[in-house]
C-alpha cells in the first residue's frame, strides 16, 4: 500500500563544504535501519563515485527513503536527499531544494556560519523551505554552539534558539534530528486524485536499463505499466520499473504517489528525450507542465578534444551521457585547427570542469587534451545594426571569435564575491584581492573572531587559483562564495602566441592590458621548454595585433661539419661553414614546426598556475 500523504517528509542536508554533511546522512541511515553499522568507516554509501571518495567531497546530490518509527507510534516516510556544499555545485542544491518541503542547515560548531552556508540558506529562503539548524561536530575539544548560534542569528537573521545540536561522527543528537523533521516540515502537499504531475530532478545512465529517471511526483500516482510523456519532448513510454532508492533501487508494485521521491525506469534510449526540471504526465490524462529549474549559465569555457586512442565518436557519446547526469554540463561541437575536431564546453566553475574531465576520462576510458580555460565576453561591435538600428553585441567564448577590428569595446563578466576570513586576516587578503582588479564594496564582522568582505570583480581573476590562494593567505580558514553581477567594460586585449611565424590559436587569450605582456611572456618561456630543438632556429613571440610585446628563440640543432678536416688550407672550412649556414637559412623558410600535445598540455598547466 502507498504510504499516506501525512506521514511523509521530503528534506534535504545544505551545508558548507566539509561541515559534516554525508557523514550526518549516513548516520540518519542507520538509525533508520537504511544500512547497518559500517566496519569500514571510510565507505560511504551515498558518495559512491571514486571521484566523491578520493577528494572527500559530495558532487552529486543523491536521495534515498526511509522509514522512520516515532516516538507517537506511527512510521514515517522520509525521503531525504544529499546535497554537495561547493559553490561550483550549486545547482544540484537548487534542483535538491525543490524536491523537499524542508533542509537541515548544518553549521560546523568550530567553524560556524560560512560562505556557502550563507548562499545556501539564501537558496531555502527563497524556495519557502522549512529550515532546522543543526550544529554538527559539538564533540570536538574546540567546539563553540553557543557562538555559532550567535552567528547563525546574526549573519542569517533565523532563529537559532531551537538548532538541534549534534555530533553526526559519534551519533549524538541523531533521534533530535529524525523527530525535528517529523515534527517541523510539513507533509507534502498534492491531490493524489488529480491529474499526474511529476517533476525530474536527476538522471542517470545504465548501459542494460537506459535512462533511469529520479523524480518527485507532485500530483497524481505513477504505477508499472502507465503510458508516460515527456511534456518537454513530446515522447511516450510505458513504465517497466518504478521504485524507491533505500538507498539501492528498489521495486513498488503500488508505484509513487503524490509527495513521492523515487526513480522510474521505461527503456529510455534517447539522451535527448529526458531533461532535468521537465514534467512527467500521464498520456492518457495529461497535466499542464510544472515550473522548471532556471537554466544555469555556463561561466567557465574550454575546449576538450581527443588524443591518443580515442576517437571524436567516442568523446561525442561521453560528453552527451554526461550532459544527462550533470544538467549544468554544456557541450557544441567546434573544430580546434592543429587539435583537430572536439567540443566547446562550459561549466560552472574551475571545480566543476576539473571533475568533469575526471569523470569522462575514469567512467569512459578516455584520452584527451583540455585547452585553457576562458570566460564568456560580450563584443560591442561598431555601428547600429542596419534593419533595426539597435547596437550590435555579440557573445564569445574563445579568442578566435573576437574580431580583428570593427568593435568599439569588450565587456567582461564580473561576480560580486563574498569571503569570510578571520579578523586578523583581512589585510592579507584585501591586498591579495585588490592585486586582481577587485573592487571593494562593503565590510561587516559576523562575532569578534570574523569578518565578511564583499568585492565586485573580474570573473576571469576569480576562476583560475584565487580560492587555493585564500586559502594559502588564511592558513585554510578563508571561505568564498560569489554570483554573477553582470558585464563591465575593461581594456580587454587578444594575445596571440606565433610558433615560427604561425599563430597558434589553441594558445592565444583574452586578457587585461596590463597583464599580457607579463603572461605573454610566461608562456612562450613554458613553450620554449616543451618545444624540441630542430634543425634551424624557432622564434616563439607574443603579440597584440601586429605588435609582437615577447620573444623567446629556441636555438638550433649544432653539427660540426669541420670534423672530419685535418689541418689544410682555412678556406676549406669557411667553405663548409657557408654552406651549412646557407641550407639552414632555406630550411627555416620551408621547415614546419611540430607541436607535440604534451607541449599543449604543460603550457596550458603551467598557464593555469602563473594565473
Amino acid at each position: 500500500m502507498p504510504h499516506p500523504q501525512h506521514l511523509i517528509r521530503n528534506f534535504c542536508i545544505i551545508a558548507h563544504i566539509d561541515h559534516g554533511k554525508s557523514t550526518l546522512a549516513e548516520r540518519l541511515l542507520q538509525a533508520t535501519g537504511a544500512m547497518k553499522a559500517k566496519e569500514d568507516k571510510e565507505l560511504e554509501v551515498l558518495d559512491s563515485m571514486d571521484l566523491e571518495r578520493e577528494r572527500g567531497i559530495t558532487i552529486k546530490a543523491k536521495a534515498v527513503s526511509l522509514n522512520y518509527a516515532h516516538s507517537d507510534g506511527k512510521t514515517y516516510q522520509l525521503n531525504l536527499i544529499d546535497t554537495p556544499g561547493h559553490v561550483d555545485f550549486s545547482y544540484e542544491v537548487t534542483r535538491s531544494l525543490q524536491a523537499c518541503e524542508g533542509c537541515l542547515l548544518v553549521v560546523d560548531a568550530n567553524q560556524g556560519v560560512q560562505a556557502q552556508t550563507v548562499a545556501n540558506y539564501l537558496l531555502a529562503d527563497e524556495q519557502g523551505l522549512t529550515i532546522i539548524p543543526t550544529i554538527n561536530k559539538i564533540d570536538l575539544p574546540n567546539a563553540r554552539p553557543d557562538e555559532v548560534c550567535l552567528e547563525i542569528e546574526e549573519a542569517l537573521a533565523l532563529d537559532a534558539s531551537m538548532a538541534v545540536r549534534a555530533s553526526a561522527k559519534q551519533g549524538i543528537g541523531i533521534q533530535d534530528i529524525l523527530d525535528a523533521v517529523v515534527d517541523r516540515i510539513p507533509a507534502p502537499a498534492g491531490d493524489r486524485e488529480a491529474a499526474t504531475q511529476a517533476l525530474i530532478f536527476d538522471a542517470i545512465y545504465d548501459d542494460y536499463r537506459g535512462i533511469i529517471i529520479y523524480a518527485r511526483v507532485v500530483s497524481g500516482r505513477l504505477k508499472k505499466g502507465d503510458k508516460i510523456r515527456m511534456i518537454r519532448s513530446g515522447r511516450t513510454y510505458e513504465i517497466s520499473d518504478i521504485g524507491r532508492l533505500r538507498p539501492r533501487m528498489e521495486s513498488s508494485p503500488d508505484g509513487l504517489e503524490a509527495g513521492e521521491v523515487g526513480y522510474i525506469s521505461a527503456a529510455i534510449k534517447a539522451l535527448t528525450d529526458v531533461k532535468v526540471g521537465d514534467t512527467i504526465t500521464l498520456e492518457e490524462r495529461q497535466a499542464p507542465p510544472l515550473d522548471g529549474f532556471r537554466e544555469m549559465k555556463p561561466m567557465v569555457y574550454c575546449g576538450l578534444y581527443p588524443s591518443g586512442e580515442t576517437t571524436y565518436d567516442q568523446l561525442r557519446e561521453a560528453v552527451e551521457k554526461l550532459s544527462l547526469n550533470d544538467a549544468s554540463f554544456r557541450w557544441a561541437p567546434e573544430s580546434g585547427g592543429a587539435l583537430g575536431h572536439g567540443f566547446r564546453c562550459g561549466f560552472l566553475g574551475m571545480l566543476h570542469m576539473e571533475i568533469c574531465q575526471e569523470r569522462l576520462e575514469r567512467e569512459h576510458d578516455l584520452d584527451m587534451v583540455q585547452t585553457a580555460p576562458t570566460v564568456t565576453y560580450r563584443v560591442n561591435l561598431r555601428g547600429p545594426d542596419p534593419i533595426t538600428g539597435k547596437p550590435r553585441i555579440i557573445e564569445i567564448t574563445t579568442p578566435g571569435e573576437l574580431p580583428k577590428d570593427g568593435y568599439d569595446s569588450i565587456e567582461e563578466p564580473v561576480v560580486d564575491i563574498n569571503f569570510f576570513v578571520p579578523a586578523e586576516r583581512i589585510g592579507t587578503v584585501m591586498q591579495l584581492v585588490t592585486d586582481r582588479r577587485g573592487e571593494f564594496l562593503k565590510q561587516d564582522y559576523i562575532g569578534t573572531q570574523r569578518c565578511k568582505l564583499t568585492y565586485r570583480m573580474p570573473l576571469a581573476e576569480v576562476i583560475y587559483d584565487l580560492f587555493d590562494k585564500l586559502k594559502s593567505v588564511t592558513q585554510g580558514y578563508g571561505t568564498m562564495d560569489y554570483e554573477f553581477s553582470g558585464f563591465q567594460v575593461a581594456e580587454l586585449v587578444r594575445v596571440d602566441i606565433l610558433v615560427h611565424n604561425f599563430p597558434c590559436d589553441a594558445l592565444a587569450f583574452i586578457c587585461h592590458k596590463t597583464n599580457s605582456e607579463y603572461r605573454g611572456r610566461q608562456i612562450i618561456k613554458n613553450l620554449k621548454e616543451e618545444i624540441p630543438k630542430h634543425l634551424f632556429e624557432v622564434a616563439l613571440q607574443a603579440a597584440i595585433g601586429t605588435r609582437v610585446i615577447a620573444r623567446e628563440t629556441i636555438k638550433s640543432y649544432g653539427k660540426n661539419v669541420t670534423a672530419k678536416c685535418y689541418g689544410g688550407d682555412i678556406s676549406r672550412k669557411r667553405k663548409l661553414l657557408e654552406k651549412q649556414k646557407e641550407g639552414k637559412k632555406r630550411m627555416k623558410m620551408v621547415g614546419n614546426v611540430e607541436v607535440p600535445q604534451a607541449a599543449f598540455m604543460a603550457v596550458l598547466k603551467n598557464r593555469a598556475e602563473d594565473n
